[in-house]
């Protein structure tokens, strides 16, 4: 069974919890291994605050970098179908014939670096004309009276009946934009996601949907 997906804790594990949520999207629960969430919660929550704190920055680019290659080495010796591949600069962006959005045709999950204020993890799950579908780990409710107004601008969109997969669906065009408003991923340098696929229940370039008929 797949489980719905989760919420962060605090201020700053968007992090692990996105990247959690992959594997809980992409397995059944009864197939996912223990020490996938034990390592994910102990890489990530790497980043120290101008305090020193650590953790209280949340998750480094490092740190999903190595993860995509723990998890790749993990499938490997434990015959278990993931794989990953980090995308970083001017990789990560939104097309009909880029990587991430062909990731999401054949079936696979994306954890991208975005904005909500401050850099931000969420999921993405799947795209749809000109718009991708995302679980953003950070948990509001539209009738909050103190919703922040930027929710409410163009290209956002909430969705509240899927919680296996997605309560955002925002528009590539406001996706893309290279500054550093909510849920814009911003300049180039600083842009970094990690795909990830179910190896047994990816789809192969030939039988993938055409999201943009």
């Amino acid at each position: 069974m797949k489980n719905i997906l989760n919420y962060q804790s605090s201020e700053y594990d968007c992090g692990p919890v996105a990247l959690t949520n992959a594997i809980r999207y992409l397995f059944e629960r009864e197939e996912i291994y223990p020490d996938i969430i034990k390592y994910i919660m102990l890489y990530c929550l790497d980043s120290y605050n101008e305090e020193g704190e650590v953790g209280k920055r949340g998750t480094s680019a490092s740190a999903m970098m190595f993860l995509s290659n723990w998890l790749n080495q993990f499938g490997q010796m434990k015959n278990f179908p993931i794989a990953c591949e980090f995308l970083s600069g001017e990789n990560v962006y939104l097309s009909q014939n880029s990587k991430i959005v062909g990731a999401l045709q054949q079936g696979g999950a994306v954890v991208l670096r975005l904005f909500l204020d401050v850099g931000h993890y969420v999921l993405l799950t799947g795209a749809e004309g000109n718009n991708i579908y995302l679980f953003d780990p950070y948990y509001e409710e539209l009738d909050d009276p103190d919703l922040d107004e930027e929710y409410f601008s163009e290209g956002i969109t909430f969705v509240t009946d899927q919680p296996k997969r997605a309560n955002r669906l925002i528009s590539m065009d406001r996706l893309n934009r290279l500054t550093e408003g909510y849920y814009e991923m911003g300049p180039y340098e600083i842009r970094e996601a990690l795909i990830v696929f179910n190896q047994e229940t990816r789809l192969t370039p030939e039988a993938t949907i055409d999201y943009f008929i």
